[in-house]
């Protein structure tokens, strides 16, 4: 008999009593089949129930579990062997190469404007004055005007220390203070590039020669003073005189015996804001000696002071200096003191001062002229000019300063417009010189200021991002400024009509006559006096000794030059144009290599523009 019943999948059950079994024989079964369900079985077993039909006796592979990987035990081995084997062979290779003898590249020589920098240095080395360092590396200087101040009896005060002028052994402070102002701004501009060429303690060693010294000029620990030593020794000489000064006499400066007065004024503005300029340009490049900084933005302070109080020119009622050194004004010191015044100390109120609409109406700022962009000794808008618009360029300060700021930016445009020769604003000579002072001698002490402030200029335009400017419709690359800097510079290198080069010491070929005492006088421990020096300066024989570095007055307006010692129009250098050579020079040097300008330091003292946001609220609290 069978049963059938529902498949519950669909299908038909049947079930037989044949095949069935009691409850107790199932529950029989099920306690066997518990039992072989739980016995563990040893691994050749496992092995007999996962084996193929042909796996039977077989070796078993054997494994390494590496964690996220199981491989096989040989293959693990084999590609640990070949690590070390690889291991070891590159040890061997490495001993060997490290075992060769090395064939060092030579490093790249430095370029022709390094070159020249190194010498161009020189030069303040030759020109200082009072006791000089052993390291000097002058030899046929020494130690001189070791009286001066002292042996005046109006003044009865030390002045020695600073630099001689030129090739006299006057010391003019109005000149020697831009000179210092000069190489001031282009410590703080290319420190990095000073640093490379290995020149940066030389340099800040040279200003600080010269800080120290017009910090003897007048009370710099007071806040407020009624005079200035504006010179030390005299020049002029009445037609007919035989009176011993610096210019009848020709003698070396340590055999000077001759009386050397102390020039003192008591309303010179020009002066002592140019003199404030030096102070707190060389306050930025010593900012890490903080006390000595101090001292100096101090110093600086009270100068400043005196020039707005005092008002006068320093070379008025033909002094001494008229002749030499005339000053044409000064509301451009005003301009150019009262930035880097703002520059050193922060101050606001200084830059009020220089962005003054008026003041900068006085300055010339807004009527031209035929020395319009002309940077110099006497006028130094143009550097100012430069100046303001680097702190557009860079922090843009915005109301109340932006209106005459951007004045001044346009105004450098035209400025650098003006340089290049498809612009007729200066004449040229065939040989491509610039004539800056309109043909009048000694032309290259303002050409090396203008090649600085192109190279300078064109490095502020890439260090905003800015390819370049426009001449009215015009637009002109970066490269186009730095070319007419190089080309200035390269001509006074000696790429001229003449193949000279107008830096003593650079070059085959060079002045040999310079205009200039201790040079063209044997140090041969023969004491010259007053006249006995004469037959040197008449002499045709080139000077005994070389004054390595000295930028000579330089060519006329039809590139001829006489190398004539008795023709300082010609043979003379002088501590302002040095200056400029130098700030030229490093902003040129390595420029494929080097970076541009720092932008930072210069604003290492003035505060942030804007106000500090607020701070963050407070955590919730529930």
């Amino acid at each position: 008999m069978s049963m059938y019943g529902r498949d519950p999948w669909g299908g038909p059950l049947e079930i037989s009593h044949a095949d069935s079994a009691t409850d107790d024989d199932r529950s029989r079964n099920l306690d066997i089949d518990r039992a072989a369900l739980s016995r563990t079985l040893d691994e050749t077993q496992q092995s007999w129930l996962l084996a193929g039909p042909g796996d039977q006796g077989k070796k078993k592979k054997k494994y390494v579990d590496l964690g996220c990987l199981i491989v096989s035990r040989k293959l693990f081995f084999w590609v640990i062997g070949v690590v070390l084997g690889a291991a070891v062979f590159a040890g061997l290779v490495s001993a060997i190469v490290m075992a060769v003898p090395k064939k060092h590249k030579p490093p790249t020589p430095p370029d022709n404007y390094t070159v020249a920098l190194h010498k161009a240095l020189m030069f303040f080395n030759a020109q200082r004055s009072g006791p000089i360092p052993k390291h000097n590396n002058v030899s046929w200087r020494s130690n001189s005007g070791m009286k001066d101040g002292l042996s005046d009896p109006a003044f009865k005060r030390s002045l020695v220390g600073g630099f001689y002028d030129a090739g006299d052994a006057i010391k003019f402070n109005f000149p020697a203070s831009f000179a210092m102002t000069m190489l001031s701004w282009s410590v703080i501009e290319y420190s990095a590039k000073y640093q490379a060429a290995g020149e940066l303690g030389h340099v800040k060693e040279i200003i600080k020669w010269g800080a120290d010294y017009l910090l003897k000029t007048f009370n710099s620990s007071a806040n407020t003073i009624d005079r200035i030593a504006a010179q030390v020794g005299t020049g002029s000489m009445p037609k007919g005189s035989t009176t011993p000064n610096d210019h009848y006499c020709w003698m070396r400066p340590e055999d000077m015996d001759y009386p050397r007065p102390v020039t003192e004024c008591h309303a010179c503005s020009d002066l002592a804001a140019e003199m404030a300029a030096s102070l707190a340009s060389a306050s930025i490049v010593f900012k890490d000696n903080k006390a000595y900084s101090k001292k100096l933005v101090h110093g600086a302070t009270t100068l400043f002071q005196f020039s707005r109080d005092q008002r006068g020119r320093y070379s008025v009622g033909g002094s001494d200096a008229s002749g030499f050194y005339n000053s044409t004004g000064y509301w451009d010191e005003f301009v150019w003191g009262g930035a880097w015044m703002y520059l050193a100390t922060g101050n606001t109120s200084y830059l009020a001062l220089a962005t003054n609409n008026k003041l900068a109406k006085h300055a010339g700022a807004f009527w031209g002229g035929p020395d319009y962009g002309v940077l110099s000794w006497d006028n130094k808008l143009a550097g100012a000019q430069v100046l303001l618009s680097r702190l557009r360029l860079f922090l843009s300060p915005g109301y109340p300063y932006e209106e005459i700021l951007s004045t001044f930016h346009n105004q450098t445009n035209i400025i650098m417009c003006s340089y290049l020769p498809i612009f007729k604003s200066f004449n040229r000579t065939k040989g491509g010189l610039i004539q800056l002072n309109h043909g009048r001698p000694q032309p290259l002490q303002y050409v090396v200021n203008a090649a600085f402030l192109a190279s300078l200029y064109s490095d502020y335009l890439e260090a905003a991002d800015t390819p370049g400017w426009y001449c009215g419709p015009n637009f002109y690359t970066t490269a186009v400024l730095r070319n007419f800097a190089k080309t200035q510079i390269n001509y006074i290198l000696g790429k001229n009509p003449r193949k000279m080069s107008y830096l003593v010491g650079f070059g085959a070929k060079y002045p040999k006559h310079v205009h200039h005492r201790g040079a063209s006088i044997p140090h041969n421990k023969v004491k010259y006096n007053c006249k006995g020096g004469w037959k040197w300066r008449d002499s045709k024989k080139p000077n005994p000794n070389t004054i390595v570095g000295a930028m000579v007055a330089g060519p006329d307006r039809h590139d001829g030059f006489k190398d004539v010692r008795s023709n300082y129009n010609y043979t003379e250098p002088t501590l302002a144009g040095n200056a400029g050579l130098v700030a030229a020079l490093i902003s040129l040097s390595g420029f494929e290599t080097a970076s541009g300008v720092d932008k930072n330091t210069m604003f290492s003292a003035v505060p942030p523009m804007f106000p500090s946001p607020p701070p963050p609220p407070a955590p919730w609290k529930p």
